[in-house]
């Protein structure tokens, strides 16, 4: 059964009430905002776990929406999927740089927009611990900072090493399969190309490991994926 809440942001009540009506059937608890200025009131209020936010409503456009969620300590998680009827790239290109997760171009069919909602919610719904900073025998990691050191001396990691090295500590002991880390780090363009996962995953365990041809921490769950073994 799903749970999760997802508020629908759109002036035109006819497509608000066809996703409104599609998701809620699919088992998804759906509230809609007809304004920016409501989306992020409700944002904040309701926690949702996705926002489809269409970027021509009245007050806050939907850039302005994403830029407030973004700047919100409390919501700046939350997934956004942008919906519009512009389909120029640039107007892409800014609605990710502005922080959406996935954008989908007016007209849609419902079938591609329930997939793509199962397929962001899938990428957002690994748990994160509440404690920024994380310490495992000689290894810290300090994601506020955004720092890994081992033995006390900050490690060079580059940004995916880095992000897939955060994503494999906060769901420490839980085996994470290829395609959900290409997924979350890098993106379903990148989905079948696993060997970009295991290049990383080498490059990281030759600069945390104390044997890299022998890992303890990052543990191989052969023919699945990887597990961070804390222990």
């Amino acid at each position: 059964m799903v749970n999760e809440k997802i508020l629908v942001v759109d002036d035109e009540e006819h497509i608000a009430e066809l996703i409104s009506y599609n998701l809620t059937s699919n088992g998804y608890k759906v509230i809609t905002a007809n304004n920016g200025n409501d989306a992020v009131k409700l944002a904040v209020e309701e926690k949702p776990n996705l926002i489809l936010l269409d970027l021509m409503i009245p007050g806050k456009d939907g850039y302005d929406v994403c830029k407030d969620v973004r700047s919100n300590s409390e919501i700046r998680n939350t997934p956004i999927i942008m919906l519009t009827a512009k389909s120029e790239e640039l107007d892409k290109i800014l609605g990710l740089e502005l922080g959406a997760d996935d954008y989908i171009t007016k007209p849609f069919s419902v079938r591609e927009l329930l997939a793509r909602v199962k397929a962001v919610l899938r990428r957002f719904s690994i748990s994160e611990p509440e404690s920024n900073v994380l310490v495992f025998g000689n290894l810290t990691a300090d994601f506020d900072k955004r720092e890994i050191l081992v033995n006390d001396k900050k490690l060079d990691l580059t940004l995916k090493e880095f992000e897939l090295l955060e994503i494999l500590i906060r769901n420490k002991g839980k085996i994470l399969t290829r395609d959900t880390l290409l997924d979350k780090i890098w993106g379903y363009e990148y989905i079948g190309e696993t060997r970009t996962v295991d290049v990383h995953i080498r490059y990281l365990r030759k600069k945390i490991e104390l044997d890299d041809k022998n890992p303890k921490l990052i543990e191989t769950i052969r023919g699945v994926g990887y597990r961070f073994n804390p222990n």
